[in-house]
């Protein structure tokens, strides 16, 4: 009696990828093979082996599921885990059996899945000229940013804060979301110990939700700058509302182009990883010289931790998510802010905090999926989950970590107007 689809499918992909697959197998004409206890990996059709036959890799993983090619049923977080081996792993077809894999398809002879390599899905993009000029900066950001407000608001509830939050209590206590984003805007407010009538300066202010919170809670004049268009436009739309227009602008601005401090006070929450590794030394320098003497720099920024070397290889975040967007290690980042002039002052950790918010926006968008794809797509709305999701993951197994860096822009006696305690932003 012949073997299944499923089976003999199976069989070929671990054949490929040399390695067992740790996941329930279905193809295209409703067989399955594999553990009955796992997640389930269900090929829609054909296309979608043929796209792990050309990339047999992340990224190969990540457009089948993109395009709808290929599904997951269960416990999503599961079947990543399962995976995370093959995942992570950053192979490529060096080294793996192709040209065996191809003959074992020519005879099995009834699945067509030799061809030209499938079209990528409409949502990954490919960027265009050198990295980090102004155009192409304004490229990823549109991509990444102009997805919709509609949908973020969806995504990232109604605080509309788009970076890790800072959970101070347990879930059960009816402490969710939003209070962990307003502790976590407390937090940076705090730290850099604003006062009224002090003028901040926010580096990828995003749609305004800091800049909100600090003229409103701790009366400073705030100047927040951004690329994204439809992330000004919310914001100034908030503000307005807020009656605080006199006291916060919003401007569509490249941090390259700032020349209006020296400011008292600087926050970049989120913004360092889209400045590249390359560039980052002269940002710092631009940060340092639009403090003042005696100002405070909170830089709020995920880490690589133990990265790997890089290749030439795309990875799905690149080409679908955070094109050209780069992450440094911890080290790499306080040495060359040290080099730009500031000094250190206190580094806190916040990886766990951001696993927890991530998986509190995967519930946020797959509670309300219908509605996400309508205001986008559905390959749009796959690559958010896929990408949350997965995020969640690296964060709690290490793989990445996030750091809140307080700095200081010293006199030049060398006196920081820095507090001898921590006590002033403990929580």
């Amino acid at each position: 009696m012949p073997s299944s689809t499923a089976t003999q499918l199976r069989g070929l992909l671990e054949n490929l990828l040399q390695s067992p697959l740790p996941v329930r197998l279905q193809a295209w004409d409703g067989s399955e093979a594999g553990p009955a206890d796992a997640p389930l990996l269900i090929l829609r059709n054909r296309r979608a082996l043929r796209r792990l036959m050309w990339q047999p890799n992340e990224l190969g993983l990540a457009r089948a599921y993109v395009s709808g090619d290929l599904d997951v049923e269960g416990d999503l977080y599961e079947a990543l885990e399962r995976l995370a081996a093959l995942i992570f792993r950053g192979a490529d077809a060096r080294g793996l059996p192709m040209r065996a894999v191809a003959g074992d398809l020519l005879k099995v002879g009834v699945f067509g899945l030799l061809g030209p390599q499938p079209k990528p899905p409409p949502e990954e993009i490919a960027m265009r000229g050198s990295r980090h000029t102004r155009h192409r900066d304004r490229q990823a950001i549109s991509h990444h940013y102009d997805v919709g407000n509609d949908f973020y608001r969806i995504v990232l509830g109604e605080s509309m804060v788009y970076s890790c939050a800072y959970w101070t209590l347990p879930g059960d206590s009816g402490y969710g979301l939003a209070d962990a984003q307003r502790d976590k805007l407390d937090l940076i407010c705090r730290k850099l110990e604003l006062k009224p009538g002090m003028r901040l300066l926010d580096v990828g202010c995003g749609w305004g939700s800091l800049a909100l919170h600090a003229a409103r809670e701790y009366g400073v004049d705030v100047v927040g700058i951004t690329l994204s268009t439809e992330q000004a436009d919310y914001a100034r739309k908030q503000i307005a509302e807020a009656g605080l227009t006199a006291h916060v602008e919003i401007r569509i601005q490249d941090y390259r182009d700032l020349d209006d401090g020296p400011f008292d006070a600087i926050s970049s929450v989120g913004m360092a990883e889209h400045v590249g590794t390359a560039p980052y030394a002269e940002y710092a320098a631009i940060l340092f010289r639009q403090l003042k003497a005696g100002g405070r720099l909170l830089n709020h920024q995920i880490a690589a931790i133990h990265p790997a070397p890089r290749t030439a290889e795309r990875s799905f975040i690149d080409a679908y998510v955070f094109p050209d967007g780069e992450l440094a290690p911890l080290g790499t980042t306080v040495s060359l802010l040290e080099d730009a002039g500031f000094e250190v002052r206190d580094v806190q950790t916040l990886r766990e905090h951001y696993a927890r918010t991530l998986r509190a926006w995967v519930t946020n968008l797959e509670s309300e999926w219908s509605t996400a794809v309508g205001l986008t797509s559905a390959g749009r709305a796959r690559v958010w989950r896929l990408y949350m999701a997965a995020s969640a993951l690296a964060f709690e197994h290490g793989r990445i970590g996030v750091n809140q860096i307080l700095a200081v822009k010293d006199h030049r006696d060398g006196t920081s107007d820095m507090p001898a305690t921590r006590a002033g932003w403990l929580a």
